[in-house]
């Protein structure tokens, strides 16, 4: 499995972003995915989490603003995010719930 994310970028406060990260291999389509992010000097946390049937769920930090999608036939789990503000910086990250692939991460920058 591998997990290619992408979409990152350097946006200023209220813009928005869509990220998105695609899966190889066939687990995708019977895996929960997530995204998470790692803020520089932070440990890395669960931002939002998207189950085979669309069930999602998000950090209290995000909700309302940022909204997981998925695709299971595209193999691609998608992340867009708005109304940005600046402690939205850092590594974004998707993962396979409940294993150990994650992708390499994009880097997602809010600054004016």
């Amino acid at each position: 499995v591998q997990l290619v994310e992408s979409g990152g970028d350097l946006v200023q406060p209220g813009g928005s972003l869509r990220l998105s990260c695609a899966a190889s291999g066939s687990l995708f389509s019977i895996k929960t995915m997530g995204w998470y992010r790692q803020a520089p000097g932070k440990q890395r946390e669960l931002v939002a989490g998207i189950t085979v049937s669309g069930t999602t769920t998000y950090a209290s930090s995000v909700k309302g603003r940022f909204t997981i999608g998925r695709d299971n036939a595209k193999n691609t789990v998608y992340l867009q995010l708005n109304s940005l503000k600046f402690e939205d910086t850092g590594v974004y990250y998707c993962r396979m719930i409940g294993t150990d692939y994650w992708g390499q991460g994009t880097q997602v920058t809010v600054s004016s």
